[in-house]
């Protein structure tokens, strides 16, 4: 063993293995005390970002972790970690893709080499302990199809409609801009489906991870699960890490990320005036506010989207949404062979109830135009 891997040796042997501040202060003495060793510990933290992946995680997964265990020049490290990783692995599909283009930027080291080696090693504390999570596989394509110009145009219209109804202070406004943008994702799920249904090979439902963070998280995972099921897919949420496996069609997992970031953003700006107006009043009480005001909303916009998702699609279409729902129920089954249901907690707050209620009635999302 060479000295330098002898030092990141030890330095782990203290620092990793045993959770006490003594031992990271160890652990961080020996690596500042050699620059010689800073190669052989990048190496490693390649080595565990490989791992990670090989446990199931994904990039914006492993940085929403750090960012709310850690501090932010932990998820700068890790960003810069994950990118050296990823010039020697496999092309993992056009998600993961994505999540490495969002990455936030390094910054350049200020600090000295003891606080340095201090960070390194609370981040591979953490990347040390991460469990196996449910493997993602990117959506197969049917052979010979790709997404091609029309469907990317279609795609740059939602976001850009979505985009709008969120920017908007006029609720009407909002209204009609959601439900064209969701008329578009209908209409790009059932044109994807009708496609699929005359390949020889048909898609297979894949899945992907969205955040699901506090405060309030219940709430939103109520709000992503309506969201989900009205674009036919499922979400199974996973609270110790504040995310959402949602599962489907890439059409429909498009449809479900666009609707629920742009239906959260609507809520939260609607929930920010009510609760102006209710302070002006003279209330304080402003985290019961909250929880009641998104837990209202979730509820109400879901049993929209359910009533509007049973009269959307005619006879003709019904053997082939059928046959696309059994597959995405069986990759879910398989995905997650036991789950759990919850209940909210800590919903109290009438006026809260009463003003999430409201704003949900406002957004008006209708789930699926009906086809004729």
């Amino acid at each position: 063993m060479t000295s330098t891997a002898s030092t990141v040796e030890r330095a782990f042997r203290a620092a990793l293995y045993d959770d006490t501040d003594t031992g990271l202060d160890t652990g961080a003495s020996l690596l500042a005390a050699d620059p010689a060793a800073d190669a052989e510990l990048t190496r490693r933290g390649a080595e565990f970002v490989a791992t990670a992946w090989q446990r199931g995680w994904q990039p914006a997964d492993v940085v929403r972790l750090v960012r709310r265990e850690l501090e932010e020049e932990h998820v700068r490290l890790a960003a810069a970690l994950i990118r050296a990783q990823a010039g020697q692995d496999r092309p993992r599909g056009r998600r993961w893709a994505a999540q490495l283009a969002e990455l936030p930027e390094a910054a350049a080291r200020e600090s000295d080499r003891f606080s340095q080696a201090t960070t390194v090693l609370e981040l591979y504390r953490l990347l040390l302990r991460l469990p196996a999570l449910e493997p993602l596989e990117e959506p197969r394509r049917a052979a010979g199809r790709a997404a091609g110009p029309a469907a990317s145009r279609q795609l740059s219209r939602i976001r850009a409609l979505l985009a709008k109804a969120e920017a908007t202070g006029y609720p009407e406004e909002a209204e009609a801009l959601t439900a064209k943008a969701q008329e578009l994702m209908a209409r790009h799920s059932v044109d994807e489906a009708l496609l699929a249904a005359e390949a020889p090979a048909p898609d297979a439902p894949g899945a992907c991870r969205i955040g699901v963070e506090p405060p309030y998280e219940q709430a939103k995972a109520v709000l992503l699960d309506a969201v989900a099921g009205a674009n036919n897919c499922r979400a199974v949420w996973n609270e110790p890490y504040a995310f959402s496996t949602v599962v489907g069609f890439e059409a429909d997992l498009e449809a479900v990320e666009l609707l629920y970031t742009s239906l959260l953003v609507q809520a939260t700006h609607a929930m920010t005036k009510a609760e102006a107006a209710q302070r002006a009043g003279g209330r304080k009480r402003t985290k019961t506010f909250r929880q009641s005001f998104l837990a209202a909303y979730a509820h109400r916009v879901g049993d929209r989207l359910a009533a509007a998702a049973e009269t959307q699609v005619t006879q003709d279409l019904l053997p082939v949404l059928a046959t696309r729902q059994i597959a995405v129920a069986d990759r879910l089954e398989r995905m997650f062979p036991e789950t759990t249901t919850t209940r909210l907690r800590g919903v109290s707050d009438a006026a809260g109830w009463t003003e999430g209620a409201r704003a949900a009635d406002r957004a008006q999302v209708r789930v699926r135009p009906r086809l004729e």
